[in-house]
């Protein structure tokens, strides 16, 4: 690389460095690099058409005094856009634009307005609110601390996400990972932490989007061939928060763009917040750089409500609505709904409606008849409870000696079908499956699991278990 072009270039950073905000020249300056000086034209390399878009809409008469100090009236700005880094490998420049507003600079021109042929910076992708870059975080005002109420179920996972709002990319939760089954608020604390962050500090730019609208995203600016733009663009954010990052299962391209992304977040000191439906040691079909990165800070899990949390939970959801109503009926509701936070409040709602509608009184009676529609036109998700019961009936010994320590091969088989089937369809991770079933390990209901599948191709009769069962399940 020419030394002049580097000497020219460093004098110009150290003037601007002077006349802007820090993190802005981080963001903007520190990337640049200078190729070539050729008489009064010095080129620049910038690693997006974004980029170039940006500088010239929001820095141009900042270059424009720069480089007329050090290379006088008849300056000449060319940038070159080269997209590199992006995959590990270089690829070629792509185009070379001189800057129509800096060739043979008069320095009596600065003020003149810019006359760009882009006015309106154009983002690399839509996301619903979002112009002329000014990022809308999409976040639920609703989905907040106040009302994402503390249990045993979610104190780790609640606690850790207050922390990461108070000190977002300062603490070693980073990423924080929020993981557990339907329904138990893993959406609604990702966007707590969100809304907590930009109340405490409205100048960080704080994005909450879905996995699969990030995934949608991707494969248009591959399409659009804008694919460094929508990197460039995910690496400005401070705040990153994906849900339901297991919908990047088995799409290697958007892992690959992800993990680029990651990196350069994380490497910055910014924050990655991540929801999922499974703990990282039981993702399928992700990437093994990826799921180190994953452990990197602290995965939390959100458990079902116990009793006493459920009943808060209901308590507070009729005190938001300014609506009263009898403990007993309350009770009823909060023993028999018992996995799904979202089912608990939508019973609330249904009996709430029927009542005003009806014009009915809230009785147990009537708490009943809404509990027992709700619950059988809800698809409810099998609990390990139960298919420890449907696993010991089936094998005709109780649910003692299913969990007990013996070594039996019968007792052995049934407790390695109940993680099987526990691991197969629930949520729960592997460290809950086994903490459930007899107090055992993760690494345990792994080598169940592997079992199971051995067996169910070399043995006839325990193939037949697993059918029979799976039915019980259906």
């Amino acid at each position: 690389m020419n030394v002049t072009a580097n000497s020219v270039w460093n004098n110009c950073l150290a003037f601007i460095e002077d006349n802007i905000q820090p993190q802005a020249f981080k963001t903007w300056f520190e990337p640049i690099k200078p190729v070539k000086l050729t008489d009064s034209a010095l080129s620049i390399q910038v690693p997006s058409k974004f980029f170039y878009e940006w500088l010239e809409e929001h820095y141009v008469k900042l270059l424009k005094v720069a480089l007329t100090k050090e290379l006088g009236d008849h300056a000449k700005l060319v940038y070159v856009i080269r997209m590199e880094n992006t995959y590990g490998n270089k690829e070629p420049f792509t185009e070379k634009i001189p800057s129509a507003n800096r060739v043979n600079v008069d320095p009596q021109e600065l003020d003149v307005p810019i006359k760009s042929k882009n006015p309106e910076l154009k983002n690399p992708f839509i996301i619903p609110g979002i112009r002329n870059i000014k990022i809308e975080s999409q976040l639920n005002p609703n989905y907040n601390f106040e009302n994402f109420l503390e249990g045993d179920s979610n104190r780790l996972a609640r606690s850790a996400g207050m922390a990461v709002a108070n000190k977002p990319g300062g603490t070693s939760f980073n990423p924080l990972l929020v993981f557990g089954g339907v329904g138990l608020g893993k959406t609604h604390l990702a966007h707590a932490i969100g809304v907590e962050i930009k109340d405490k500090y409205p100048e960080r730019t704080v994005l909450y989007i879905s996995a699969e609208k990030f995934t949608q995203q991707y494969i248009e600016s591959v399409k659009k061939n804008t694919r460094n733009d929508f990197i460039h663009f995910y690496q400005l954010i401070d705040v990153l928060i994906i849900d339901d990052v297991q919908f990047l299962s088995g799409k290697s391209g958007t892992q690959d763009v992800f993990f680029h992304i990651f990196n350069h977040l994380h490497q910055n000191g910014k924050q990655v917040i991540l929801t999922s439906d499974k703990a990282p040691v039981d993702m399928q079909d992700i990437e093994q750089r990826l799921l180190s990165r994953f452990k990197w800070g602290l995965s939390a899990e959100l458990q079902s409500p116990d009793y006493e949390t459920r009943i808060s939970i209901l308590k507070n959801k009729l005190y938001r609505d300014g609506v009263e109503m009898p403990d007993d009926i309350i009770d009823y509701v909060a023993k028999h709904i018992k996995t799904n936070i979202r089912e608990l409040e939508g019973a609330v709602i249904s009996l709430i409606a029927q009542s005003s509608f009806n014009k009915k009184e809230v009785t147990l009676e009537l708490a009943q008849q809404v509990v027992e529609k709700f619950v059988k036109n809800t698809k409810r998700e099998v609990s390990i409870d139960y298919i420890q019961k449907v696993v010991s009936d089936y094998f005709e010994m109780d649910v003692a000696t299913l969990q007990s320590k013996t070594r039996k091969r019968h007792i052995v088989q049934a407790r390695q079908l109940a993680m099987f089937f526990a691991k197969k369809f629930t949520k729960a991770s592997l460290a809950s499956i086994g903490s459930q079933i007899g107090k055992r390990d993760h690494a345990t209901v792994l080598h169940a699991c592997k079992t199971v599948d051995n067996l169910a191709e070399t043995d006839k009769q325990f193939r037949k278990y697993i059918e029979d069962l799976t039915k019980k399940f259906s």
